[in-house]
Order: structure tokens, then C-alpha cells, then sequence
């Protein structure tokens, strides 16, 4: 198996954006070859996981996130949107798989504090993610156990939608609420969804640290150059 070096999460840079791919916007039948193409540009391979009531699509399996591991050396974060009965075997799934940070949805309430100790149990870096209808302030009880806050600025599972009208405010919200928390070790910021051209610029100025890339970096036929645009934003 495959796996990052064991100080990956303190080696992403803090000087630009970090580019986190999300393998659903890969050519799924030519995973292998999209993993190899996009492995000088990418800091972190982004699983979303969806099991149709949760979010309305079907994403990722266990087996598929192993063949990845297999394939790439590069950090593994998986985003599992699913229903709060099945989190905790998914949790357990994944990280057998070899992810190396799972993310759960704070709308996940009931069980989302056992989850996140499950997932540091395994060793691995927990995160939380929130729906674009959902108040920032539902994260804040679980700021001190996670490494990774994503916040969505379009409606969840849902692809080429644009970017949520309030999102930037909400970044900066997210922002303060982790400055304020002030826990002592990094947490990442994470813009997924509605990630063009146009709205890049202004989600790194509203406090996006990361951004999960899509269509912009796997549809890009010259991904050197946009990779070079991305770093200067």
C-alpha cells in the first residue's frame, strides 16, 4: 500500500492555497493514469463518499478508495457524507482502505462526537464539513478535535452548481471561529464546491485556505499553468 510520509499534514504549504484533487472529477476509467498525471500538482486526493440519502448521490466505495491508495502515495482525505446510522462503519471501512483524514458532517449531530474519536482512534485526521444551509456556529463545539473544517458553497452531492450567494461571509466566519478557539494546532480551512475561475480569488481573500479542484484542474489542459495561477492567488 501506498501511503503519504508520516508528517504530510504539517508539510502542506501555509503560503498558498492547497490543492486538494477530488477524484470524482477524475476519467474514472482511466483512474490510474489521472493519478499519475495529476501527482506533481496535487497536495491532497480528495474521496467524497455519498450514499443517496445523506446527499443525493452515490460516491465512492471502500474498494475503490484502496485501489486509489494503491495507485497514489499522495494524502488521502475522505469527505463521508452519510446518514448518521452507517457513519461509524464507514469510518472503519475508510480507514482500512488507508485514508489518512476522513471528514464527517457536523449536521451529523447525534454522533458526531463519538465519530470524530472513532476516526483519531484509528490514527488518522479527523475533519468536519458543513451543508451551505446550516449556521457556522454548529461547529463550534468540535473545533478542538479536528485538523480539517470544510465548509460547502454549493448544495451537497450536487456537481456544476454555482457558488452559494453567502459563501464568502461564511468563510470568514468559519475564519474567526477558529481564530477565537485558538486550540493550539492548525486547523485547515476548505472551500469545496462552486470552484471557478472567478470565485477562487475571492475565496482566498474570505479565508479559504484549501480548495477542492473539480472540472478547473482535471479539465485543464495545461494543469502546470493553472497550478502556477492557483499559487499566486
Amino acid at each position: 500500500m501506498n501511503s503519504p510520509c508520516e508528517n504530510w499534514f504539517h508539510r502542506l504549504p501555509d503560503d498558498r492555497l492547497i490543492a486538494e484533487f477530488s477524484v470524482w472529477s477524475a476519467d474514472l476509467l482511466r483512474i490510474g493514469e489521472e493519478l499519475a498525471r495529476i501527482r506533481p500538482c496535487a497536495d491532497v486526493l480528495h474521496v467524497d463518499v455519498a450514499d443517496g440519502h445523506f446527499a443525493p448521490a452515490l460516491l465512492f466505495f471502500p474498494d475503490l478508495a484502496a485501489r486509489v491508495r494503491a495507485a497514489s502515495d499522495l494524502p488521502m482525505h475522505v469527505h463521508l457524507m452519510v446518514d448518521d446510522a452507517i457513519l461509524a462503519a464507514q469510518i472503519d471501512q475508510f480507514a482500512d482502505a488507508g485514508a489518512d483524514a476522513i471528514t464527517l458532517h457536523a449536521e451529523c449531530a447525534s454522533v458526531a462526537s463519538g465519530a470524530l474519536d472513532r476516526i483519531r482512534r484509528r490514527g488518522i485526521l479527523a475533519g468536519l464539513a458543513l451543508k451551505v444551509e446550516t449556521p457556522v456556529s454548529e461547529l463550534a463545539p468540535y473545533i478542538g478535535q479536528i485538523h480539517f473544517l470544510t465548509l460547502l458553497g454549493t448544495p451537497i452531492g450536487v456537481k456544476g452548481r454555482g457558488l452559494h450567494g453567502d459563501a464568502l461571509e461564511r468563510l470568514k466566519e468559519v475564519r474567526e471561529l477558529v481564530r477565537r478557539a485558538d486550540v493550539g494546532h492548525r486547523v485547515v480551512v476548505v472551500a469545496d464546491g462552486g470552484i471557478r475561475h472567478e470565485t477562487v480569488p475571492g475565496l482566498r481573500a474570505a479565508g479559504a485556505q484549501a480548495v477542492v479542484l473539480g472540472s478547473l484542474a482535471f479539465g485543464d489542459p495545461d494543469l502546470a499553468a493553472r497550478m502556477q495561477w492557483l499559487a499566486a492567488q
